[in-house]
């Protein structure tokens, strides 16, 4: 039989890279669409579109032919990133979203996965550091986080009208904090796993790091294997309400600095900086549901997964020899 030909858009960037190569071993053949190819390392895709994906036209070129979508373009970054971009993000986000959508259901595709994000859930639950882990259903009544969270709860909506009434079976995953090898480290764009990182790599030993506010911020962190596994799990799992896809391993941020030092092998001194944008208070994922579906969850602890992160971000920013080198791996492998 001839492989199931499925859609990976934002294939360029870090999780859409990772799941090309997660579906291509798993036999499907994958044709990827962004506005870039991935930066770090070529694409596992039979076939890769260079497109903006905000002109409906480049939405139809890149359904025409394919059975299932896995919808993971957006722009999208760090909190100080999407704290100061919020016009720029709902616009480009909503105008890929409606397009591939819309597209989707023209071009007759069976199957269509939106990747949602934990910043959905209403910031009143997120106020204190010891959050209660976040269930699917708090998202309403809404009070997601302004431009990102919110374009990305109206997309939700769409894709259960889209259910309702048009029969197209759509999937929606809320992501919470993803890291991995291979991801955005500098820039602005980059989530705190990997600016940590960073930052850690460039001083020696006892050297001082900034930390946004005063690190008791909490959050949970998946490493992208999971992440990936998690994604086509839940495509194959008939379920069409959002999930959660995230770890409920729940640390502050000066517990995850000193998660990195270890991994470095390195004493590091904090300065907090309270007057940078922290995000909400507190936040984790409740896996109830999760597990209830999948008879699954992710399983990669922080300690474990952030070893092969940090040398890979160190390698990329104080190389020896000056070349980006390739993703380390987890032993064993996670997927």
């Amino acid at each position: 039989m001839a492989a199931k030909r499925v859609l990976v858009t934002g294939a360029g960037g870090f999780i859409g890279h990772h799941l090309v190569s997660y579906l291509t071993r798993q036999g499907y053949w994958v044709r990827g669409a962004d506005q870039k190819r991935p930066e770090y390392g070529d694409t596992a895709a039979q076939e890769f579109l260079v497109a903006d994906l905000r002109d409906p036209a480049a939405c139809t070129a890149a359904a025409e032919g394919i059975e299932d979508v896995y919808h993971l373009a957006a722009d999208m970054g760090g909190i100080g990133y999407i704290t100061a971009q919020r016009a720029t993000i709902a616009r480009n986000n909503t105008l890929m979203n409606i397009g591939m959508l819309e597209a989707a259901q023209a071009a007759g595709v069976h199957r269509f996965l939106f990747s949602s994000s934990a910043c959905v859930y209403p910031h009143h639950l997120q106020t204190d550091a010891d959050v209660s882990p976040l269930r699917e259903d708090d998202a309403w009544p809404a009070q997601p986080e302004e431009g990102y969270g919110l374009e990305k709860l109206f997309m939700e909506k769409l894709c259960e009208y889209y259910a309702s009434d048009l029969d197209l079976a759509t999937r929606v995953v809320r992501f919470h904090n993803v890291y991995g090898p291979l991801g955005t480290y500098d820039g602005g764009r980059e989530k705190a796993p990997a600016a940590i990182s960073r930052k850690i790599a460039l001083i020696e030993d006892g050297g001082e790091i900034e930390v946004w506010g005063d690190g008791e911020q909490t959050r949970s962190f998946m490493h992208v294997d999971d992440c990936v596994e998690g994604i086509c799990r839940i495509m194959e799992s008939g379920y069409g309400k959002p999930l959660n896809l995230g770890t409920d391993e729940m640390v502050t941020v000066n517990e995850l600095v000193d998660i990195v030092a270890a991994a470095a092998g390195k004493r590091v001194r904090k300065r907090h900086d309270r007057t940078k944008p922290q995000g909400v208070r507190g936040r984790n994922s409740d896996n109830t549901r999760l597990r209830e579906i999948l008879g699954w969850e992710p399983r990669i602890m922080l300690r474990e997964g952030i070893v092969p992160t940090y040398r890979w971000i160190a390698a990329q920013v104080t190389p020896q020899p000056a070349e980006r080198v390739a993703e380390p791996q987890l032993s064993p492998m996670a997927v």
